[in-house]
């Protein structure tokens, strides 16, 4: 995609465009390169319908059928359960949840505080040695694709693989370097599905297998599509919340230290940093089966339309105060970082028992975390983010305990 959503500008700071569409109404078509155009929705109202909308297609396959493309996605990820729409996709989501359900997930917490506590260690190692260290890279990161990994049975060893495919698959790089990734993880997949098949295992993985082989409900192909979907959705989101959160805590003196002296706020905490600064800015393609009104505007038979969670969370029709983070608001605000309707995100009980320990982890282990690059906003030049298609998140976030300069320069008793 070009156009203003694929510009560098938007990959580093995307509100003020997201914030003038929405003024101009809660749906907007834009340009998007080729002479070919969009609709973006931006309004929560609007948003929050078109996600409910069966009008609006997930089938990429059936839209792209008789358009020519000079694409090469791997089948497993250009068709995944989120490209599907019901029938299809209910069986899908059906065989996949069982994995999340609240209960399957709160049994994997006392293992996700033991990888959360040792990359909290070599976090620590890191920053007594070298005075700064990436929160991204040493903690944000990895503490999601571990548990995603162990799930479904990725062996340590390929781990660093997983991760540099899924992260291609979201860039906004050349589509070949993209098709190339998406065909490299297809084909690990296949192949570990082939060795969990010889030798079971108690992962999501076999369950998948079996639920296959015995029951014959999933296709090969299918089966594939899945395991690739949940390996990469699996920390994508989380990875954005820890990052995101973290850089919104470091902004706030008063805020981490309210939250250091009350972790039962975390929940609360957590929803409102998935509103303020959501993992997933523009979920993923729609298009019209048939003409419809949302937002107040007509939208014809095949238009494409993209929701903007990143938009709609910031609603001010919505959200009182909606660029400023507070805990007040509450479970009940209904933000959409993990969609809403049949495509809801399923692993979201995943993410956020994730991210409630690996908050809780990293404020009582680091006390003085601060921004390497300098507290709050004026610090932002430093920061590079990630240019993605889909996802908002850092590329690397330098933190630091040392005190600032000016501190430890000051003669003892200065304010």
């Amino acid at each position: 995609m070009s156009g203003p959503l694929a510009s560098p500008e938007f990959s580093r700071d995307p509100y003020p465009l997201l914030a003038t569409l929405r003024e101009q109404g809660p749906v907007q078509r834009i340009p998007t390169g080729n002479g070919r155009t969009t609709w973006v929705v931006t309004g929560w109202e609007a948003a929050r319908a078109a996600l409910a909308d069966a009008r609006l297609s997930k089938d990429t396959a059936r839209f792209f059928a008789d358009r020519p493309s000079t694409r090469n996605l791997a089948p497993a990820v250009s068709r995944t359960m989120l490209a599907t729409d019901p029938p299809d996709h209910g069986r899908l989501r059906k065989l996949a949840m069982t994995a999340f359900t609240p209960a399957a997930v709160a049994r994997l917490a006392p293992r996700i505080h033991e990888i959360a506590g040792e990359l909290a260690e070599a976090l620590a190692a890191g920053l007594a040695a070298h005075g700064t260290a990436d929160l991204m890279e040493e903690f944000a990161v990895p503490l999601p694709i571990a548990v995603i990994s162990e799930l479904l049975g990725v062996p340590e060893k390929d781990r660093s693989a997983v991760r540099r495919w899924s992260n291609t698959l979201f860039a906004a790089d050349a589509d070949d370097v993209v098709d190339r990734a998406s065909h490299e993880l297809s084909a690990y997949m296949t192949e570990l599905i082939a060795a969990r098949r010889r030798d079971p295992g108690e992962d999501v993985l076999s369950g998948l297998i079996a639920a296959r082989d015995e029951g014959d409900r999933l296709t090969e192909p299918e089966l594939v599509s899945l395991a690739v979907l949940l390996v990469v959705a699996g920390h994508e989101t989380t990875t954005h919340l820890i990052g995101n959160g973290m850089l919104a805590l470091l902004r706030d003196d008063a805020l981490r230290a309210r939250l250091r002296a009350d972790l039962d706020l975390l929940p609360a905490a957590i929803e409102e940093f998935l509103r303020y600064d959501a993992p997933l800015t523009v979920a993923t393609f729609r298009y019209a089966t048939e003409p419809l009104e949302l937002g107040g505007v007509r939208i014809g038979a095949g238009d494409v339309v993209l929701v903007s969670p990143g938009a709609a969370n910031r609603d001010p029709a919505r959200f009182p105060a909606p660029d400023a983070v507070r805990l007040d608001r509450g479970r009940s605000t209904g933000h959409l970082s993990f969609g809403s309707g049949p495509h809801h995100c399923l692993g979201a009980p995943l993410a956020r028992l994730e991210g409630r320990i690996a908050f809780e982890v990293l404020l009582t282990r680091f006390p003085e975390l601060r921004c390497a690059q300098g507290d709050g906003e004026e610090g932002d030049e430093a920061l590079v983010w990630r240019r993605t298609r889909l996802m908002r998140g850092l590329a690397r976030l330098p933190v630091t305990t040392a005190e600032p300069q000016a501190h430890r320069d000051a003669p003892v008793g200065t304010p």
